[in-house]
Order: structure tokens, then sequence, then C-alpha cells
């Protein structure tokens, strides 16, 4: 009885120090099960509970034959994807939310489910369970350079599962750093993964033609995205480091997406110097970041991103539009304008030459 005594005293300084903040106990329990959340979605993907349920009629015996798994498992699996609200559950029958039909339903356009894969892979997951040690070290505790280690599969994974993520981003950046602009035009994709952002471009712009830097596997996975959007006669290979191969060019756009980030900034100054020299007279870079506020804990999923970075790069940060800014104008371009996209974590970043 006497130890509750220090803990209730605790409890009341802390009211008096931050009285606006009411005391949440369930922050620290939510945090400390997070990954229950992660496999609850990677599982209901891996048993296409999410198909069973739009087909209906969504009660726990159809649904559990339909996945080839028990009635107890699914019903739990379910009440727990209804609590964290993926699922709406009514009469003892789970129905989608329009969220998981949107987005994790495969009959769905729109449907992403193939990100949890590369998301929760498990090369990943295992480098966040020694985040003390990185937090200790400032760096990755994963091989090398980490993620950005040449030749890293995980990069065929991305570039197999993320498109449909992907995918919304690439018509908003097309659109940007097109302007308008309908004539011949020669652009560079810096690790170019699916290919989508420099193969939008060739579809909005009938007379450009896109060249896709990245290693041999992953443009591999490119070109096919390239084939399928009937511009794989202006899609072009160049295989290899974006540090060590000759780009080439001059080209009129050069495009740095979801990269930049991955590197200290004397790195990333260095790598657009060399952008800014395969540039023609006016032409742009165009960069698809993950940029907080100066405050660097806002907007939420911009800043968090920081410690994605921490766990999984040797020297990698979620930069602030006024450092990304300064970066390009040390590397010689002018003016530097940040585009937000709409209802996503992403800002697009254009400096011109």
């Amino acid at each position: 009885m006497t130890s509750a005594i220090p803990v209730a005293e605790s409890v009341n300084q802390t009211l008096e120090q931050s009285p606006s903040q009411a005391l949440n106990p369930g922050l620290v329990f939510e945090m400390a099960q997070a990954h229950q959340r992660t496999a609850a979605l990677t599982a209901a993907i891996q048993l296409d509970l999410f198909r069973a349920v739009g087909q209906g009629p969504g009660d726990v015996t159809s649904i559990a034959r339909h996945c080839a798994a028990s009635e107890r498992g699914i019903r739990i699996l379910c009440d727990f994807l209804v609590i964290n609200g993926i699922l709406a559950k009514e009469d003892s029958h789970y129905r989608h939310t329009p969220s998981s039909a949107a987005f994790l339903d495969p009959a769905s356009p729109a449907c992403m489910a193939s990100v949890a894969p590369f998301l929760s892979a498990p090369q990943l997951i295992e480098a966040h369970t020694r985040l003390a040690d990185v937090v200790r070290t400032g760096r990755t505790s994963l091989p090398g350079s980490g993620t950005v280690e040449p030749e890293n599969p995980l990069w065929v994974q991305f570039a197999e599962c993320m498109a449909p993520m992907m995918g919304p981003l690439a018509a908003p950046l097309a659109a940007a750093v097109l302007d308008g602009h309908n004539g011949p035009m020669r652009v560079l994709d810096i690790a170019a993964g699916h290919g989508l952002f420099g193969i939008e471009i060739a579809k909005q712009n009938p007379q450009a033609r896109v060249t896709g830097l990245d290693w041999s596997p992953v443009l591999r996975v490119a070109l096919k995205n390239a084939e399928k959007a009937g511009v794989r006669d202006r899609y072009d290979m160049l295989p290899g480091s974006a540090f060590d191969v000759d780009f080439g060019g001059p080209y009129d756009v050069v495009l740095l997406t979801n990269f930049l980030h991955h590197f200290d900034q004397p790195t990333c100054v260095e790598l657009l110097k060399k952008v800014r020299g395969a540039l023609k007279p006016g032409g742009r870079a165009a960069t698809l970041e993950f940029v907080p506020n100066d405050d660097r804990v806002s907007p939420p999923a911009p800043a968090a991103f920081a410690l994605t970075m921490l766990v999984t790069t040797a020297s990698g940060d979620a930069y602030t539009f006024s450092e990304l800014r300064a970066m390009h104008q040390q590397a010689g371009f002018g003016t530097v304008k940040a585009l937000p996209i709409p209802m996503s974590p992403h800002t697009i970043v254009i400096g011109n030459a």
C-alpha cells in the first residue's frame, strides 16, 4: 500500500505541471502493442480475407471457408480489425468500411494491399527491434549502408509492391514538371524503381523520352510497367548507381523521387550538382519527399518518416523545405519551390537550373 503513495504524488505533480493534457496510460499500451496491428493487417492480406468480406455474405463460416482458416481464428482476427477501424460489424456479419473497400479489397482498382509485404518486410521489422542500439550509434544496424547498399533486393520488392501507393502521386508530379509543355523532352528518372513517375510524364507528353536509372533487376520491373502503359518505345534503361554512372544528357527534366532522404546533406548537395550539370539551361529537377515543418514534429506522417531513415540508413533524414532549398541552391539551382500534394504526406520540390 505504501508504494502507491509516491505514484499518486507523481501523478498529482504531473497534472499540476500540465493541466491541459489529460493523463492517458492507453498511449503507452498502444505503442507497446502496435506490432499487433501490423501482424493483423498482414495476416488478413495473406489469408485473402478482404476479398472474402467483399464477396459476402460476411459471416464467420463463409469467411473461414474462403480463407481455409479456423472459425475461431477468423472471428478473433475480424473483431480485431473492427476494433481498429478496418472492418465494420453488424449482426455477427463483417463488411467493408469505405477505406477497406477501396484500398484492401483486391476487387478494387485502387487496392494497395501489396504495399504491406514491403512495409513489413522482415529486414525492416528486424532493424526496428534494435532501435535502442541505432539511437546510441546514430546509424542503422543493417549491414553496410543499410537499405541503400548496392544491389539490395529490397528495392526489387519495392518496385513490385509499392506501385499502388506511388501511382496516385505520379499524375500531380508529371503535371507540375510539364507545366503545360508538350514538345520534345528528355527526362532522366533517377532511382526509377517501378518507373511510374517517368512513365506518367511520357503518357502526358507523347514527345517525351524517358531514361530510367536504377539497378538492373529493378529496371526490369520499370520496363514491364512502361510496356503496360504503352510507352516502351520511349523508355530507355541506364543501369547502375546514381553516384557512379555517367548521366549523359543534357536533359530537360531530372526526377529524384524518394531518394535524397537516404543520404546526409553534403551527399545530397554533391548529387544535386551532378544533376544540375546534366540539365539543359532552363531545365528543372523535381524531387518527391516527405517534408516536415521546421518544428520537425508536424505534419505527423512526414515528420515520423525521419525514424524510418534513422533505422534503415547510415545518415538519411526527413528534410525540411528550408534544408532542401538550401541544398539545391548550394548545387547551383536558382528558384526552388515546394508543391505539397493534397491528401498525401509527400511534397514536390522543383529546382530550376
